[in-house]
């Protein structure tokens, strides 16, 4: 089955494409093109919010600091492939939603930005690494973008689905951590 394929804005139930919810595994990916000067560093996250559309806690942040979430649902999988890894099946009913942001790191290579960034994606896959749905995030200049949203799992009539954002940040993961009520 090929995987269905997302636009900006567009989304499709994960639920129905795996009807016996378990792990899903998001992957992120892209292009830096190289230059003499310093790369960009990114780092994929993501925050578990509830119905208010932000974070439940500080904990509730994942990334490569914080690898696993309070509940043990969500988890930062460390290798060459970014990647993070959600147990649909149990994932705390308080949490609505979950936003997967990609961040580039200020504190590896200044200044980051998605100027220098190609083929970026996100995809779901099941365990077995079958490739459900991918999101190719749309190209633009990306020179103000520091930050970006590339997607959300949300909760939607008892499953899931998810929706394509491809929000940039020109404020980077603090303006991502003040939308989403998180301290970084």
């Amino acid at each position: 089955m090929a995987p269905v394929k997302l636009i900006r804005g567009s989304n499709t139930s994960i639920s129905d494409l795996i009807p016996t919810l378990g792990t899903v595994v998001v992957g992120f990916g892209w292009d830096v093109v190289q230059s003499r000067g310093p790369a960009v560093e990114l780092v994929p996250s993501a925050i578990l919010c509830g119905e208010s559309g932000t974070a439940l806690s500080d904990e509730h942040l994942v990334f490569f600091n914080q690898l696993v979430s309070p509940d043990g649902a969500v988890t930062y999988v460390e290798g060459d492939v970014e990647q993070i890894e959600v147990d649909l099946a149990n994932v705390p009913a308080d949490v609505a939603k979950i936003v997967f942001v990609v961040y580039a790191d200020p504190d590896l290579r200044q200044p980051g930005n998605f100027g220098a960034v190609r083929s970026a994606y996100i995809r779901v896959s099941d365990r077995s690494g079958a490739e459900l749905v991918r999101y190719d995030i749309e190209e633009g200049s990306g020179i103000e973008i520091t930050a970006m949203v590339f997607a959300e799992l949300y909760r939607h009539r008892g499953g899931w689905k998810i929706r394509a954002i491809g929000q940039g940040y020109s404020t980077g993961l603090k303006g991502v951590a003040d939308d989403f009520d998180v301290r970084i």
